[in-house]
C-alpha cells in the first residue's frame, strides 16, 4: 500500500469512502469488489473503513462492506459483526447463523469494472 501520509494513500482512502458512499440502501458489495475496481488488494479496502473516524462511521454505510463469498467478515469485533448484521437485516437482508447473506445475487451491487489507476503518480 502507500505510504502513510502520501497523497497516494490519500487518494486511495478518498476513492474508497466514494464508492463505499454510493452503495445504495438494501445492498451490498464486497472489500473485493471495491478494490479490483480500484486496482488496490481487498486489505487496502478493509484498511481504511477499519479507520473510519466516528463521524465518517455514522455516515458512511460501512456495514453493506462484506468479505468474500457475501460473509460478514470474521475479523471484526463481535460488536461490529453485531451491528453490522442488524444494519443489513434492517435493510431487508436475511444472514445465516455462520454470517453469510442468503440470496446473494440478490441484493449485490457491482461497483463497476476494474479502473487501470496508477497510484503512485500524480
Amino acid at each position: 500500500m502507500a505510504s502513510k501520509g502520501s497523497t497516494a494513500f490519500a487518494r486511495i482512502r478518498t476513492e474508497v469512502i466514494r464508492v463505499v458512499a454510493g452503495i445504495p440502501e438494501g445492498r451490498f458489495t464486497t472489500y473485493g469488489s471495491i478494490a479490483g475496481h480500484l486496482n488496490v488488494n481487498p486489505r487496502h479496502v478493509a484498511y481504511f473503513l477499519a479507520r473510519l473516524n466516528e463521524e465518517e462511521a455514522a455516515i458512511l454505510p460501512w456495514h453493506r462492506v462484506v468479505a468474500a463469498e457475501a460473509r460478514i467478515s470474521r475479523g471484526m469485533a463481535e460488536d461490529l459483526r453485531a451491528e453490522q448484521q442488524a444494519r443489513l437485516e434492517a435493510e431487508g437482508m436475511k444472514i445465516d447463523p455462520k454470517g453469510f447473506i442468503i440470496d446473494p445475487d440478490r441484493n449485490f451491487h457491482v461497483v463497476g469494472p476494474k479502473r487501470e489507476i496508477r497510484w503512485d503518480t500524480e
